[in-house]
């Protein structure tokens, strides 16, 4: 912990997006100092109330609390007129306004971008969608498994014939919230030369499209198709053998093996004479069967010791709990803890940048629902007769 300002210290963010890619892009922006306004239903965001993984919490469950650190939270009712009013009030003094509603809904609410622009020409609104703000997909669910499977990432990996395995992590969600924070970052800084504010449109389509630029770019340039082969290759446009293979007493990955060095410490003489970057794609699934074959007779740990001696890239494939307890992992701080008042002594993943003069840092935990809308409202210069009425209509509510 440190006193020195963060490095986006003095912006306000107001956050009016739910699930995940809209509240990690915005907590992100918070780890830097931002002032993150988090505008909720008076009854608390849905996910404040559905268990991730089954891992419910006191009063916040785990996943809004992995969401939504660094952030003050201002409970409107958006649909009542007095709710509208403070978020317009809110706007005036901010500089990013982040949201992720169905196409539709932001312009229903008064809160799209003409509307909001107009009473702060200097305003970064960020708008967040599935497949994009129009076209012939803006209405579909945009739900991470969904996004993964449409972008074709999916079948560059396993057994041709097999189904496509997703990935093991909420894939599109996270990097379409590392998109938008760039976004944002981007058009801050365009401000900072222009003062100028505009809109800035972010899909979970695209986002996961991009990512793919090597591989796309093989596909589109190159002309190489995508087949998979009969083994579990872990990526097709990778020579063999690539990916995770069993041993006697768990799993390793290896990869861009010099095919004769590795035929000599898994013992596999077939090996000797080929030429990786030819035979490494001409004979892929022999290779990987060979390679599966041999591996399976020994642990993961002489595995390591001899093919790592020898040049190999290979390493072990670890467990959540592998993960928490690496050394490397202690060594990064790559892990923070902090106290939260209902939820006590928190662990959880930190931040995945170091700033020498402006380091990332956590003031606050996961907010309770309108746990700030007095204090917000306050600042906005709102009196206390006035603050009062919103309370009383329900416009407004909080501790």
């Amino acid at each position: 912990m440190t006193d020195t300002p963060g490095v986006l210290s003095g912006y306000r963010v107001v956050d009016c997006s739910i699930a995940m890619a809209g509240p990690f892009a915005a907590q992100r922006l918070g780890d830097l100092g931002a002032d993150v306004i988090k505008v909720e239903p008076t009854a608390g965001e849905w996910q404040r109330f559905a268990a991730a993984g089954g891992a419910a919490g006191n009063q916040i469950n785990v996943s809004f609390l992995s969401l939504n650190r660094n952030k003050r939270s201002l409970a409107v009712d958006l649909k009542s007129k007095g709710g509208t009013e403070v978020i317009r009030e809110l706007v005036a003094s901010a500089d990013v306004f982040l949201q992720n509603y169905r196409p539709g809904v932001a312009a229903r609410l008064g809160l799209d971008y003409e509307t909001l622009s107009a009473i702060n020409p200097a305003l970064v609104y960020v708008s967040i969608s599935g497949y994009g703000e129009t076209g012939p997909y803006r209405d579909r669910p945009g739900q991470d498994l969904l996004l993964q499977a449409m972008s074709g990432a999916m079948l560059s990996a396993g057994r041709q014939g097999e189904p496509p395995s997703p990935a093991g992590q909420y894939l599109a969600d996270a990097v379409t919230a590392s998109t938008a924070f760039e976004a944002v970052l981007a058009a801050l800084l365009h401000r900072e030369r222009t003062g100028e504010g505009q809109l800035v449109t972010v899909n979970m389509l695209d986002a996961l499209t991009t990512l793919q630029m090597q591989e796309l770019s093989v596909f589109t340039i190159g002309n190489v198709p995508q087949e998979r082969g009969t083994e579990p290759n872990a990526h097709v446009y990778i020579r063999a053998p690539y990916g995770v293979f069993a041993t006697s007493d768990g799993y390793l990955a290896l990869g861009f093996a010099d095919l004769e060095t590795l035929g000599r410490v898994i013992g596999e003489p077939s090996f000797e004479g080929m030429d990786p970057e030819v035979e490494g794609w001409t004979h892929r699934d022999e290779l990987y069967a060979k390679t599966e074959a041999r591996l399976a007779t020994r642990p993961t740990a002489v595995w390591l010791d001899e093919l790592l001696a020898a040049g190999i890239w290979a390493g072990p494939v670890y467990s959540y709990q592998d993960l928490v307890d690496d050394p490397q992992i202690a060594h990064n701080g790559t892990f923070v803890e902090y106290d939260h008042p209902t939820e006590g002594r928190i662990k959880t993943p930190g931040f995945p940048y170091v700033f020498s003069k402006t380091p990332a840092r956590i003031d606050r935990g996961a907010p309770l629902v309108g746990e700030h809308s007095r204090e917000v409202l306050a600042e906005l210069g709102l009196n206390g007769e006035r603050v009062d009425a919103l309370f009383s209509s329900g416009a407004v509510a909080g501790s």
